[in-house]
This record gives C-alpha cells, sequence and structure tokens, in this order.
C-alpha cells in the first residue's frame, strides 16, 4: 500500500472527501486512496469536518503533476527553458512563467508547486475586501465622505499607484455591500451611496424586462434563526422545468429537517399558476412550519405577496446568481434529477406520483441529521 505525506495532493484529498461527501465511512473513504483510517481521521480533524475549498482540476491548459516533475528534474540538470518547453510540447513563456510564479519557495518542487497552483485554482475565491482589513477601512471610510465607489476605485490606483493590493475594482464595491455572501462592508453604509437604496437596482438596456418581483424582501432581511437551522419552518423553493419549458415541478425543502414537498405545474409555471399552487401546498402545514420561504428572483414569484396572504409565509429572495443561498434547495433538486432526468415532460406526472417521489426522498437517512431520516425528524416536531 503506498504511504502519502501529510500534505496531500489534490489528486488524493478530493476523491477522499467526495466519499465521505457520498455517506462512505472513513474507513472505505481512506481506503479507496490507498491510505488508512487513522490518516483519514486526521486529514477530517485537521480541517474541522469541513471539507477544503474544491480547486479546479487543472486540466486542459494546466500544467499536470507529471509535467512538474519534469521540469523540477530538467531545472536541475541545467536545462534551458526552450529545451524543457520542447520536450513537454509548451511555450517557453509558459514554463518561464511557472518557474518565476514559484521562484520565492526556496528551489523549484513539483509536489510544493502542484499543490499551489491547485490552491490558486480554488473557488470561489476570498473577497479582497474581507481579506485585506487596511483596505477595507479605506474604502469604508471613503464611502463615509460620500465618494461614490467608482471614485473610491479611480483614487485607490492614484493614492496607492504601487500597491495593487490596495487597489479594489468598482463593482467590488458594490458586490460586497449588497450580495449577502460577498458582504465585506457594513450594509448600511449604502445610505452613504447616491441612490441609498438598500436594495441594489442595476442598470437595463432598452427593452428590457422591469419589476419582475414588486417590492421584494432580499434574503439579508431573513430571520438568523434561519440560517442557523435550529428553528423549524424556514423553507426553500425552485422550480425543475420540464421540456420544452412548458411544465414544472415546484421543490420545497424544509432547512432543519430536509423534508422534500413537490407542487405539480402540468400547465406551466406562469406567475399566475405557481402562487395558487403553492399556497395551496404550504397551507396543508401547521402554521409552526410557516415561517418563511427563500426563493430566487424568478418571474414565477411575482405574486409572492399572493401566497403570504393565504398562508401567512414570510417570502424572501436571494441574491441574483448565488444558488448556493438555497444550498439545500439545489442538493434537493440535483437528487430529483434520478427521477426526472433533464428534458422529461412533467405533464403527465400525477399528484400522487410526485408524493411518492418525495416520500422515498423523506425516508433517506441525513448525514446531516445524524442518520436520521426527514420523515422521523418533522414527525417529531409535530407530535410537540
Amino acid at each position: 500500500m503506498p504511504r502519502f505525506t501529510d500534505r496531500m495532493l489534490p489528486e488524493i484529498v478530493q476523491p477522499f472527501w467526495a466519499a465521505l461527501q457520498r455517506g462512505e465511512f472513513i474507513v472505505d473513504a481512506a481506503a479507496q486512496v490507498g491510505t488508512y483510517r487513522k490518516k483519514g481521521t486526521r486529514w477530517v480533524a485537521a480541517h474541522g469536518g469541513v471539507r477544503p475549498r474544491r480547486g479546479r482540476n487543472l486540466k486542459g491548459r494546466c500544467l499536470t503533476f507529471g509535467e512538474r516533475e519534469e521540469i523540477a528534474l530538467a531545472r536541475a540538470r541545467g536545462e534551458s527553458l526552450r529545451t524543457i518547453a520542447q520536450r513537454l510540447g509548451r511555450a517557453p513563456s509558459t514554463i518561464s512563467r511557472e518557474l518565476r510564479r514559484n521562484r520565492d519557495h526556496g528551489g523549484y518542487r513539483a509536489t510544493t508547486e502542484h499543490a499551489l497552483a491547485y490552491g490558486r485554482a480554488s473557488r470561489p475565491k476570498p473577497a479582497k475586501l474581507a481579506s485585506n482589513l487596511a483596505l477595507r477601512a479605506k474604502v469604508e471610510q471613503d464611502l463615509t465622505r460620500r465618494y461614490s465607489p467608482e471614485q473610491i476605485a479611480g483614487r485607490l490606483r492614484v493614492e496607492f499607484p504601487d500597491q495593487p493590493e490596495m487597489w479594489v475594482s468598482t463593482e467590488t464595491i458594490y458586490q460586497s455591500l449588497y450580495v449577502q455572501s460577498r458582504g465585506a462592508l457594513r450594509r448600511e453604509l449604502t445610505r452613504c451611496l447616491r441612490t441609498g437604496r438598500s436594495l441594489r437596482h442595476p442598470g437595463r438596456m432598452p427593452g428590457q424586462r422591469k419589476n419582475r418581483i414588486p417590492d421584494m424582501v432580499n434574503i439579508a432581511e431573513r430571520p438568523p434563526e434561519a440560517d442557523e437551522r435550529a428553528v423549524p419552518g424556514h423553507w426553500e423553493g425552485d422550480l425543475l422545468v420540464g421540456r420544452r419549458n412548458a411544465s414544472a415541478i415546484a421543490t420545497l425543502v424544509e432547512r432543519a429537517t430536509g423534508y422534500t414537498m413537490l407542487v405539480s405545474l402540468p400547465d406551466g409555471y406562469k406567475p399566475e399558476r405557481v402562487a395558487p399552487a403553492l399556497a395551496a401546498k404550504m397551507a396543508s402545514l401547521p402554521e409552526t412550519l410557516r415561517r418563511s420561504l427563500t426563493w430566487d428572483q424568478g418571474a414565477e414569484m411575482r405574486d409572492w405577496k399572493q401566497v403570504h396572504i393565504d398562508t401567512g409565509i414570510d417570502v424572501y429572495f436571494c441574491d441574483p446568481r448565488s444558488p448556493w443561498q438555497r444550498g439545500t434547495n439545489e442538493n434537493t433538486n440535483g437528487l430529483l434529477r434520478q427521477y426526472f432526468p433533464k428534458g422529461v415532460d412533467f405533464t403527465g406526472v400525477t399528484e400522487a406520483e410526485l408524493d411518492h417521489v418525495a416520500d422515498e426522498l423523506n425516508d433517506r437517512p441525513r448525514k446531516r441529521l445524524g442518520f436520521h431520516k426527514p420523515t422521523e425528524r418533522i414527525t417529531a416536531l409535530l407530535l410537540q
């Protein structure tokens, strides 16, 4: 059995974590990558039980680990950059950049440099205003002086011409103010902007749709208890759209228990069809399980106020292009693709069939619930 160092290559670490995510035990996940249970336990403990950020697979134009080993050996033999590049079938500039990027690490070592390259490719990247405290303080100071984000970005390059770490783009400032997941700046600083809006209203080209969801309430206003999953009754929702966008089903997932409900929309997902269907489904729940519903900014939720009136549930909307703000729902939609592959026509899918699929999902033990089932958790809540 091969032995590996504690500083694992991504090609080994990621399959290990992927196996754990599939629900396999540490001993089996470790065996899949050629190591043993105690080493796997140390990896988990080192990251506090949380999977490290994924990097890209480093395929295509990226240098492979084998190529980096060849570069290290060739440099040790004193070969020129052009000779190395010709042997690898790479441009000399690629080899030059690789060596220049890693010249401060005490000599070129393939294992170290490949791990660093994987880290650079990781997504999502940490927000610059979250990690650079001096830059954040400067931006906040200028916002209180009522500078616009464009003025701040331009002025930073004047004041710090030789310090690119103190530069930031206009869009980064806006996102830090308005997008919850990038919110390094204090949200109340939006009052210092010319518009003073608490929500961002993006500019649109002539002819584009406006006011798709009137008076929507942003996810930033959602109670903190929903984020912590400590209190049941907070739901996430989305659509699975069928063939030719002619039919759909709405998916509703409770954040604390993972309990799933499916709503049939055989005649399409126009707002006038979605709101009554959602209201009817949510009304079947006791009031204690109707605290909030979080949706994306799809036009199908234009009549969200009617859902609120009919059920008493508070409706919140995610930031644009931020599916991770409904992570539980996105994961559930992926599970549903086992039953309804892309391109399926939902017109012929009955409510009884949807209930059967939901029952199967709710009967699966979940690792984050200590291998209890969503049905067991929701039943315990209903009996309280």
